[in-house]
């Protein structure tokens, strides 16, 4: 028997084994969500989406967080038709209408209430423990942004006033914990948080619940908003995907998703002006756009509006069908990898 072989059999760790036979390091679960750019916002790639692991949203109040992640979860479901959504509630500001605009089955949603940090913890440990790598169980809190620690509601109750310095450790230990066994068992973990405003003269949003939730995290997008109005009305939002963390996406990329009253989210959302920056689509008149024909280079179609383009899923899948679009933006959004070490080149003198 090798070496190896010897070692992996004398290993205490069950899914010990030699790197290129791992579980952990085979190719990732990834969900695909039915908005290409939400997509784009969570891998890089127009067909990537959600994967095992920590994602946070965080931002200010009505920034669409809670929707966003049951958009995730409801995908998730759709791929595995036998898989349970564990919803932990603190806010309770999630209505059954919520879950029934994205297509949830709420049979196959568990719903956990929560009033601190340490019940959350337990609850969330011993279920973790319960579940094995074949199963399919998709994982959202909403929110760990006002949960409070058990001493806070203590120092409460019993009238202290002191100020709970334990509520940040509390979170990270929650953290620390929870994120081994979502890589082991292929478990996505949507975390609905906020962000406060950093004190300086040029202030920024910082994601709340100290660092560890950030060392945690595989993705952490910040959502900002736009107003979208219609004459004088407000209509809906542009909502700003700020990726402040990610392990598939350059950080810092800013991906634009409406949201509209009347219709919800606009599937096709932020593709209009990628395809201009790409040169896909042209606008040479004032008011109109055309598809390019990227094998000649010639415009060719009908002129269209932005409104008759910005949501016309035909337009979009010509666009994608005939042309190299999604890797143009594949090529803009995702992380290259390269080597980490620049290998010398030996000179022919030393031959």
């Amino acid at each position: 028997m090798s070496l190896i072989n010897r070692l992996i059999k004398n290993s205490t760790i069950e899914d010990t084994a030699v790197l290129t036979d791992s579980k952990i390091y085979g190719k990732k679960d990834m969900i695909q969500t039915n908005v290409p750019m939400v997509n784009v916002a969570l891998s890089g790639s127009v067909d990537g989406g959600l994967t095992p692991g920590l994602t946070v949203l965080a931002g200010p109040s009505k920034h669409f967080k809670s929707a966003f992640s049951l958009l995730m979860a409801s995908a998730y479901m759709k791929q595995y038709p036998d898989s349970v959504l564990l919803f932990y509630d603190s806010e309770f500001g999630t209505p059954k209408g919520y879950f029934e605009s994205f297509n949830i089955d709420m049979d196959r949603v568990l719903h956990t209430p929560i009033t601190d940090i340490e019940q959350l913890k337990f609850d969330i440990m011993k279920q973790l423990a319960e579940v094995k790598r074949d199963d399919k169980v998709v994982i959202v809190i909403d929110s760990v942004g006002n949960l409070a620690s058990k001493k806070e509601v203590e120092d409460t109750m019993n009238e202290k006033s002191v100020a709970d310095m334990s509520r940040a450790k509390s979170l990270k230990s929650l953290f620390r914990m929870v994120t081994p066994h979502l890589t082991l068992k292929d478990i996505p973990l949507i975390v609905v948080n906020h962000t406060y405003m950093e004190i300086g003269m040029f202030p920024k949003a910082i994601v709340g619940g100290g660092t560890g939730i950030y060392y945690s995290a595989d993705t952490i997008w910040i959502l900002g908003r736009q107003q979208e109005k219609d004459g004088g009305e407000i209509a809906g939002y542009n909502f700003i995907i700020n990726v402040e963390k990610s392990r598939y996406v350059k950080e810092k990329s800013k991906i634009p998703i409406t949201v509209s009253y009347e219709g919800g989210i606009k599937k096709w959302s932020g593709l209009l002006d990628l395809a201009i920056e790409g040169g896909y689509v042209v606008k040479p008149s004032n008011g109109w756009y055309q598809i390019v024909d990227r094998t000649t280079g010639e415009v060719s179609g009908q002129k269209m509006r932005a409104a008759d383009i910005e949501d016309n899923g035909a337009v979009w899948k010509e666009i994608f069908s005939k042309t190299d679009f999604a890797n143009y933006i594949k090529n803009k959004y995702t992380l290259v990898g390269g080597a980490l070490i620049q290998q010398e080149e030996q000179d022919d003198d030393d031959e």
